[in-house]
């Protein structure tokens, strides 16, 4: 299970370098007149992110569940999918980009990288990662619980950024 934990905290790091560029984008976007919506979802998200990569350790580890190859070589596979997906749709927001729901009135929804094929590719990410991470070591109680917690919150979420996308568009 080494290499496992080396995953998961590999996804933690990049967790942190999301939020620094977060964190940086907020700023510059506030600045130039952005609003914040959906600051009351916000501390929910983050408790499920940070249980799901604690869980995905402890379930293998307390239920001493093995590395099953048929199954964990193809969930690295959509977790690491998953990954390149997110950094596609920061790349392609650029400053845009926050884990917050921040929109800046009058300005265009953006149309390149994945926003060409879906709406929200970045939720696309979030749901197979929460799914794929743990099943990667065959922690399936985690990626179910989270799963479930995790299609709640985005109902939540999506509707708030669709509400504040649509106020803020251009007339």
């Amino acid at each position: 299970m080494p290499w496992y934990t080396l995953l998961v905290l590999a996804v933690a790091a990049e967790r942190v370098a999301e939020l620094v560029v977060a964190r940086r984008n907020a700023a510059r976007t506030l600045t130039r007149g952005g609003v914040e919506h959906g600051r009351g979802h916000y501390p929910a998200m983050v408790v499920l992110h940070l249980g799901l990569l604690a869980c995905c350790l402890l379930e293998p580890t307390l239920t001493g569940r093995p590395f099953l190859p048929a199954l964990g070589w193809p969930m690295l596979a959509l977790a690491l999918l998953a990954q390149a997906l997110r950094w596609w749709c920061i790349t392609t927001l650029g400053p845009y980009w926050n884990t917050r729901v921040i929109v800046v009135p009058g300005a265009r929804l953006v149309g390149a990288g994945p926003y060409r094929f879906l709406r929200h590719p970045n939720y696309v990410a979030v749901v197979v990662e929460i799914a794929a991470l743990p099943l990667v070591h065959c922690a399936w109680l985690t990626a179910a619980v989270f799963t479930v917690a995790n299609a709640v919150l985005l109902t939540v979420r999506i509707r708030c950024e669709n509400t504040a996308l649509t106020q803020a568009a251009p007339a």
